[in-house]
């Protein structure tokens, strides 16, 4: 496991506003040197955290504005299959092993309900989906994070070996 304090939290949290950032400009806007910033960031990459720098798309600007959660029960013994066939489709955008009475939650985007209702039927077809529930996503007001959870579990944590924290860095 990979230790990290607020200093890593705050370069994660400028990387997340701005993933394109250089390392100077995030050794400015963090108040330390190019050569900790580097280190810090292969250092998170190294040890699995940061794997990778992707944009953030927003699919309904591109037409997919139809996006659902959908919960498959499936048959003992048959969830790798469900899954391999979930990966090859393309509305497919993630899934998710879950417990309780389904057992994966499946996140989709078509252009119109009618696509949707196509891919539901589709999918509950699968052999061995037993079952499935949908709801449709409205609206999306706190999007995939990952910087506030780690921030909560550095809180305690200092600043870096031997640099100050800023005054108006970022707590928790």
């Amino acid at each position: 496991m990979l230790s990290i304090d607020r200093l890593d939290i705050e370069l994660l949290r400028l990387l997340e506003a701005d993933a394109r950032a250089g390392v100077v400009e995030l050794a400015a806007r963090a108040g330390v040197s190019r050569n900790t910033v580097q280190s810090r960031i292969r250092r998170m990459e190294e040890g699995g955290l940061i794997t990778g720098y992707r944009p953030t798309l927003d699919l309904g600007e591109a037409g997919l504005v139809v996006q659902a959660f959908l919960a498959l029960e499936t048959h003992q013994g048959s969830l790798r299959a469900v899954i391999e066939e979930l990966r090859q489709m393309p509305q497919v955008l993630e899934v998710h092993t879950v417990t309780g009475r389904e057992d994966l939650l499946v996140r989709v985007a078509t252009a119109t309900q009618p696509e949707l209702l196509e891919l539901a039927e589709t999918i509950v077809g699968f052999p061995g989906v037993v079952h499935s529930s949908t709801w449709l996503t409205l609206t999306n007001p706190v999007p995939a994070r990952g910087v506030p959870p780690l921030a909560e579990l550095a809180k305690d944590s200092g600043w870096g070996r031997s640099t100050v924290a800023p005054t108006d860095s970022h707590d928790g």
